[in-house]
C-alpha cells in the first residue's frame, strides 16, 4: 500500500482497502489505533472520536465497554463530566461494539476511515 500514510493514498481507498480485510484484522488495528492515539493525544480525545465514529451515546458506553470486558467500576467522570476510562482498557471498546451493535465491522471502520489522518503523525 502506498500513499499518505503508507496504508492508501486518501480514506476512500483506505475504507476500500479495510472492507476487504477480515474481522481479526479490523480488531487489531482498531484496538493499536486506540493505544497508539491514546499516548498520541490522549484517552479523552480517543473515547469523543469512538463515541462519534461509531454512534454511540453516551448513555450506552458504559454497556459497550462493559460488553467487551472493561471493569465498569472503572469508568469515570472527569472534572468537566467527560467519560473517562482507563487506557490500557480502551481494546475492550473493540469486543464491546462488536457485541452490542449488529453492524460492529462497521463502525469499527468507520473509526479507522475518521482517523486515518491521525495515522500520519503515529
Amino acid at each position: 500500500m502506498s500513499g499518505a500514510t503508507g496504508l492508501a493514498p486518501d480514506p476512500t481507498e483506505y475504507r476500500r482497502r479495510l472492507e476487504a480485510q477480515p474481522d481479526e484484522q479490523i480488531d487489531a488495528w482498531a484496538k493499536e489505533l486506540m493505544r497508539d492515539l491514546s499516548i498520541r493525544i490522549g484517552v479523552r480525545r480517543v473515547l469523543r472520536d469512538f463515541l462519534r465514529a461509531t454512534q454511540i451515546e453516551e448513555t450506552g458506553f458504559e454497556r459497550v465497554f462493559a460488553a467487551g470486558g472493561g471493569a465498569p467500576a472503572t469508568l469515570g467522570r472527569t472534572a468537566d463530566g467527560e467519560l473517562m476510562v482507563p487506557a490500557i482498557e480502551l481494546w475492550c471498546l473493540v469486543p464491546g461494539i462488536r457485541h452490542e451493535t449488529p453492524d460492529g465491522r462497521h463502525r469499527l471502520i468507520e473509526y479507522l476511515v475518521e482517523n486515518f489522518h491521525e495515522m500520519t503523525f503515529i
